[in-house]
């Protein structure tokens, strides 16, 4: 068994656009990362995170950039289920997992954003945990698509 998700989703702006919207940390933070993200995502850095319903800021590695057309990251792995599932016990392990984030400009304007996850280790934790993070990225496209398109903020009180 190989633990990995794809979602997916086309949002009605330019490829340019929409990959602003994930890079910028400024506008990264609103609509996705509720207690603010720092630092932009470029290739070798390392930018922060921060969710209301997730405890703690945490570090991303920026693994590899590609301007409109690629985003690579890597972050530290759980298994467990998520704080916002019924109480979940959720624990770091001693592994990352890998986030691929494929922006493809389509022909009448809008960009198709694909987001893939991989690299849990086999066991019932770490599917526990691809299902919250696959949750995550559903919703993170949502958000995208509402701020982007109409300027709303759906997360906005969704956890606090």
């Amino acid at each position: 068994m190989d633990l990995k998700f794809r979602v997916a989703a086309r949002i009605a702006a330019p490829v340019d656009e929409v990959f602003e919207a994930v890079a910028d940390p400024d506008k990264l933070s609103h609509y996705f990362t509720t207690g603010g993200a720092k630092g932009r995502i470029e290739t070798g850095a390392t930018v922060t995170w921060d969710f209301h319903d997730y405890p703690g800021a945490f570090p991303v590695d920026v693994v590899e950039v590609v301007k409109n057309e690629k985003i690579v990251l890597q972050w530290q792995a759980t298994e467990g289920e998520a704080p916002n599932l019924d109480g979940g016990d959720m624990k770091e392990v001693d592994y990352k997992t890998t986030v691929t984030m494929s922006f493809t400009a389509l022909d009448d304007g809008r960009t198709l954003l694909e987001i893939k996850e991989e690299g849990w280790r086999e066991n019932q934790g770490a599917l526990d945990a691809s299902y919250g993070n696959c949750q995550g990225w559903a919703q993170m496209l949502c958000a995208l698509k509402a701020w982007v398109e109409h300027g709303l903020n759906l997360r906005e009180g969704m956890y606090k």
